[in-house]
C-alpha cells in the first residue's frame, strides 16, 4: 500500500497537526493512505483519541479540514438564471461545537476550546475568490438553503412566519453577500448594439446591481427657490397608489435581480401627510431607503431610524450665508448647519448638495471648508435652466472648465468634497487617471438605473428636466421602462458614441435642454473632450 507523506498530510490537516505533539502525530499518520481513503486519518484518530488520550474533538476537526481542501479544489459556480445554492457548500454535522474559530485561529485554544455540543458547520468558497469560509450554520442560513432548495417563494415564507416580506428579501441577499446563494446576474445592463463600449472603460460600468426611483411623493415645500425647477400643481399621491407602486417596483427589481432604493423627495417629502405609512411599507419590501428633503426635528429623524436608517439624508445649500438665504430663504443656512450634526449623532450619512450657476461658483470652494467637519459629502450639479430657474445666470463653458481645476485641487486637501458631475470624467481621461461613475455611478443614468415618479404617477428619465416616459398610474415600471421611450433617454446623444468615456459621461441632458439644445442629436455645451471620436464641429 503507497504511503502518503508527511508534508501531503500536514497541508491537509494543518489545525490538528499544530495541536497534536510530534511523537502523537507520527504514530497517527504512519498508517495512512490518502490515496486509499480520505478519512483514514479520522479514523485513525478516533483510536488515538483513547489510547493517547487526545482532545476528544479531533476527529472531527480532521474530517472538517479534509472538507476545506476538497472545498479549495472545486470549481467556481457557474453563471444561473434563478437563486441556486453555492455548489462548493458543504454542509458538516459535528457533536463538537467551536471547531470553525479553532481553524480561524490556526489551533489557539487560549480564548476557548471546543465544546460537546451538536453543531451543523457550513463550508463553501466565495464566488469571485479562493477564500474558503468555515462557519456555523444560523437558523437564517438554513432557512435560505432550504427556500432556494425548494423553490419557496419569500412571500410564502413571510406568509408562514408573520413577517413582512422585506425581512425575507434581506436575509436571501444577506446569504448572496456571504456568497451561499449565488444569484442571477442583472439584466439592467448597457445595450452594447446600440451603447458605446468606451475605451479601457471598466466592464462593471455597463451593468447595475441596483435601481433607484426618486418618488417626488408631495409637491408641497416649505421653501420657494428660486431655481426651483417644477412648482406645477400636481393630484396629490394617495396612499394606496403609493402602496401599489411599492409592489409593482419589488415585482420588476426581482424580475431585473437587483436591489431596489426609493429615494423619498417632493417638494419636501417629510410635509407629505402619509410619510411614515408610505416609509414603512418601502421598508417592508425590502427597499434601501433615502431622503432628499430639507432640515426637520431630532425626533422627526428618530422616528425615522426606528423604521430604518435612511442609506442618506440629502440637504442643499447654494452658497455661503446670503446667497444661500437668497435662492432658499432667510434662516435656511444656518438651519441646515444646525441640522447636519443631528444626522451624525443619528448615524445617517449626510449629504449636501450645490446647484452651480455663475453667482455661487466662488462660493463653492469655501462652503466645502464650513461643511468639512459637518457633512460626509459634499458634491455640486450644473443648474438646469428649466422651471424658475430659467433666469438664473450660468457660466460659460471656459468659465466652467476653469472652476472644475479649482474645484478638484481642493478635492485633494478636503476629503468633504466628493466627485458627481460626469464631465469630471474628461478631466480624469486627460490625466489618465482612474475613472469614476459619474452622476448616478454609470455617466448619465437617465432611465438606465433610475427614474423619477411623481405624485400624479408620472415617470421622468430625469427629474431635472421634462423627460416623460410613462405614468405608472396606467403602466407597470417594466413596460415604462422597455418602452422606446426610456431606450432613447438612456442611448443619450449621438454625438457622444464615439467617445472613449462616454460610459461614464454622456453629459447632462437636463443642461443640454434648458439651453434649448436636442438632447439627442447634440453635445453637452460645456463638454471640453478633445477627442478623436467626437468630429471637429462639435468640439
Amino acid at each position: 500500500m503507497q504511503r502518503s507523506t508527511r508534508r501531503e498530510i500536514d497541508k491537509i490537516y494543518p489545525v490538528c497537526c499544530a495541536l497534536v505533539d510530534d511523537d502523537a502525530w507520527k504514530r497517527i499518520v504512519a498508517g495512512v493512505s490518502l490515496e486509499k481513503d480520505n478519512r483514514t486519518i479520522e479514523e485513525e484518530f478516533t483510536v488515538y483519541v483513547r489510547r493517547l488520550g487526545l482532545p476528544g474533538f479531533l476527529p472531527e476537526l480532521a474530517r472538517l479540514e479534509r472538507v476545506i481542501v476538497e472545498t479549495r479544489e472545486m470549481s467556481g459556480p457557474p453563471e444561473v438564471m434563478q437563486h441556486d445554492i453555492n455548489p462548493t457548500l458543504h454542509l458538516v454535522e459535528v457533536s463538537w461545537s467551536g471547531l470553525p474559530e479553532l481553524i480561524d485561529s490556526g489551533g489557539n485554544m487560549s480564548e476557548g476550546q471546543p465544546e460537546r455540543r451538536e453543531e451543523k458547520i457550513l463550508v463553501w468558497r466565495h464566488p469571485g475568490s479562493e477564500q474558503v469560509i468555515v462557519r456555523p450554520a444560523t437558523d437564517e442560513d438554513l432557512l435560505v438553503l432550504k427556500m432556494v432548495a425548494e423553490n419557496i417563494r419569500p412571500e410564502d415564507v413571510a406568509r408562514e412566519g408573520n413577517l413582512s416580506v422585506g425581512v425575507v428579501d434581506w436575509a436571501l441577499d444577506r446569504a448572496v453577500d456571504k456568497g451561499l446563494i449565488i444569484a442571477p446576474r442583472s439584466l439592467i445592463r448597457r445595450d452594447l448594439e446600440h451603447f458605446p463600449k468606451g475605451e479601457g472603460v471598466d466592464g462593471a460600468f455597463f451593468e447595475s446591481p441596483f435601481f433607484t426611483v426618486q418618488w417626488h411623493i408631495t409637491q408641497a415645500c416649505d421653501l420657494h427657490c428660486r431655481h426651483c425647477y417644477d412648482r406645477s400643481r400636481r393630484s396629490p399621491l394617495k396612499l394606496e397608489q403609493g402602496f401599489r407602486i411599492l409592489d409593482d417596483l419589488r415585482t420588476f427589481c426581482k424580475s431585473r435581480h437587483v436591489l431596489g432604493q426609493v429615494s423619498f423627495t417632493g417638494g419636501n417629502p417629510l410635509l407629505y401627510s402619509h410619510f411614515f405609512e408610505l416609509y414603512q411599507a418601502a421598508v417592508d419590501r425590502g427597499f434601501v431607503t433615502a431622503i432628499l428633503g430639507n432640515p426637520t426635528t431630532r425626533k422627526t429623524i428618530e422616528k425615522i431610524m426606528t423604521i430604518q436608517k435612511p442609506v442618506f439624508y440629502q440637504v442643499s445649500l447654494e452658497g455661503l450665508r446670503e446667497h444661500n438665504d437668497y435662492i432658499r430663504g432667510e434662516g435656511n443656512f444656518e438651519s441646515v448647519l444646525t441640522f447636519l450634526p443631528i444626522l451624525r449623532e443619528c448615524g445617517i450619512t449626510s449629504l449636501v448638495m450645490l446647484t452651480l450657476t455663475r453667482n455661487n461658483m466662488d462660493q463653492v470652494v469655501p462652503l466645502a471648508g464650513k461643511l468639512r467637519d459637518l457633512a460626509d459629502s459634499f458634491t455640486f450639479n450644473r443648474l438646469s435652466q428649466v422651471g424658475e430657474a430659467i433666469d438664473l445666470p450660468v457660466p460659460t463653458p471656459e468659465e466652467y472648465r476653469s472652476f472644475l481645476d479649482t474645484y478638484l485641487r481642493a478635492t485633494a486637501r478636503n476629503p468633504v468634497m466628493g466627485l458627481k458631475d460626469n464631465l469630471i470624467n474628461i478631466v480624469c481621461y486627460e490625466r489618465g487617471e482612474e475613472l469614476f461613475g459619474g452622476c448616478a455611478g454609470y455617466g448619465c443614468s437617465a432611465a438606465f438605473n433610475f427614474i423619477a415618479i411623481l405624485p400624479d404617477g408620472e415617470a421622468h428619465a430625469c427629474r431635472k428636466f421634462p423627460s416623460l416616459i410613462g405614468n405608472v398610474f396606467s403602466e407597470s415600471i417594466a413596460e415604462i421602462y422597455d418602452s422606446e421611450d426610456a431606450k432613447k433617454y438612456r442611448s443619450g446623444t449621438k454625438v457622444c458614441v464615439s467617445c472613449p468615456i462616454r460610459p461614464v459621461c454622456g453629459g447632462c441632458l437636463a443642461v443640454m435642454y434648458g439651453q434649448g439644445l436636442d438632447i439627442f442629436e447634440q453635445r453637452d455645451p460645456y463638454c471640453f473632450m478633445q477627442s478623436p471620436g467626437i468630429p471637429a464641429s462639435e468640439r
